[in-house]
């Protein structure tokens, strides 16, 4: 039995896609409307205020907007590609989960000392605000 964290990702992401709601995208991106939002979308070049909270597919969290009490602000394609093509379907005031494949996150290089390689990853995201370029 395979016990990397590319097969882990794989065979979580096959049950995952099962569930009921979840969507996938033609990338392989999965998610999961938790709230929908009715406010602006952003394009990959805005830049979006987010609460977040990321974690592995087991569950430990690694990052927390929510935790340091603060959203986060970026433009949207300076981060993951998950991360860029998920936000884009969301408007503002929605809240999504996402699920993302290791190519859409980190891939082959990881995020230490927390995030391994091929390690696929867990986002609750809320949209706050998009600031268009």
């Amino acid at each position: 039995m395979d016990f990397s964290p590319q097969a882990l990702g794989k065979a979580f992401l096959e049950e995952n896609a099962k569930k009921e709601g979840v969507q996938c995208t033609a990338s392989g991106l999965q998610y999961l409307v938790l709230t929908e939002g009715t406010g602006k979308s952003p394009k990959a070049k805005d830049t979006v205020v987010v609460h977040y909270r990321g974690t592995s597919i087991t569950g430990a969290e690694f990052d927390s907007s929510y935790s340091r009490r603060e959203p986060a602000e970026f433009p949207l394609n300076r981060v993951i590609k998950g991360w860029t093509e998920g936000v884009q379907l969301m408007k503002e005031g929605a809240k999504f989960k996402f699920f993302i494949p290791s190519n859409l996150a980190y891939g082959t290089r990881g995020a230490p000392p927390d995030i391994a390689p091929n390690e696929t990853l867990v986002f609750e995201v809320e949209l706050l605000k998009v600031w268009e370029d």
